[in-house]
Parts: C-alpha cells; structure tokens; sequence
C-alpha cells in the first residue's frame, strides 16, 4: 500500500511540471511486465495525437524487451513525424529513467524526435 502512494506522489509531481501542447506533446510512458505504451497527448484539448506499443506487430517480439522500448519510441516518433510535429515532452510515468522508458526516449531521439 505504501508503494502504491509513493507512485501516485512521484507521479503527481512530474505531471505537476510536465504539460503536452498541439505543437509539442506529452510523451505519457505506461510499463507493464510484458509491454511498453506510449502516447502522445495533447493537454490543452485532452485528445492523444498518436500511440505506440511493443504489441503491435511490427515490433520483433524476438528482441530483448529494451530493443522492443528502443522500436517503439522509433515508431511513435515516425507517427509524430508524419503530422508535423518535431518535438515532445518526456513524461516518464514514475518510472525510473532507466533501462526500458531510457530506450524508448533514446529510440524517439534516434528517429529524429527532440525531447
């Protein structure tokens, strides 16, 4: 129970900072055991502008999960791309910045994303 309190406190604290536009988005990160999501998210008018996860299947499922994190940060930054949109907010969730949600930035980055 105190765990589940101290995520909503680490959490509530990011997002306190941390605010999505139509010109620069909130990168929102949700890591299961078995998956990575991640949407783009405009605050201003609540609409997610695009979404990706390692279910999907043009992700290998034979990688290792950090590889599956790093494709799925290409992919949402090529889906960004595609609308004209250059740059993002990182929004890592309570997550540590560390081994999955650290590959899916570094994956954004790669493909050309400026968070």
């Amino acid at each position: 129970m105190r765990q589940l309190k101290r995520k909503a406190r680490i959490r509530y604290s990011i997002r306190k900072k941390v605010s999505g536009t139509a010109e620069r988005p909130r990168l929102s990160v949700f890591r299961s055991n078995n998956y990575i999501y991640v949407q783009a998210i405009d605050d201003v008018r609540g609409n997610t502008l695009a979404t990706a996860s390692s279910r999907e299947n043009s992700v290998d499922k034979a990688k290792p999960p950090v590889e599956q994190a790093k494709e799925v940060g290409k992919l949402i930054a090529e889906r960004l791309q595609a609308q004209n949109i250059n740059r993002a907010v990182f929004d890592r969730g309570g997550y540590l910045y560390h081994g999955r949600v650290k590959a899916l930035a570094d994956g954004a980055r790669e493909a050309g994303l400026t968070i």
